[in-house]
């Protein structure tokens, strides 16, 4: 993830919410392990054509990614079709919980 596109309190490594330190540099890693991962990818790029804020996926973990987008889609879907349908505000609620709970797991991509 560029600096760009993440959220000022996310890790950019792997996204999830990074705690408030109060005092210093903000914190970029929400952990030790993203941070090391982060060094071994700047590190494994180096010197090669590959820029070093790509995102290098395996097959798997880019069907998976798809596979998410896909749920995510889904269920928006599901919420767009409860509302024209007049469902009770107690089923949008559960439709929209769901929805940002496949959307929360979606933005996660390692």
């Amino acid at each position: 993830m560029t600096g760009a596109s993440r959220r000022p309190d996310s890790c950019v490594w792997c996204g999830r919410e990074v705690a408030e330190t109060g005092m210093g540099r903000r914190r970029r890693y929400c952990r030790q392990s993203c941070r090391q991962r982060a060094y071994e990818q700047r590190n494994q790029v180096k010197g090669t054509s590959i820029p070093a804020d790509a995102v290098v996926l395996t097959s798997e973990e880019a069907s998976a990614m798809v596979d998410r987008i896909f749920q995510v889609r889904c269920a928006a879907e599901d919420v767009a079709t409860a509302v024209a349908e007049g469902a009770a505000a107690h089923e949008v609620e559960s439709l929209c919980a769901d929805l940002v709970q496949l959307a929360r797991e979606a933005e996660r991509f390692r």
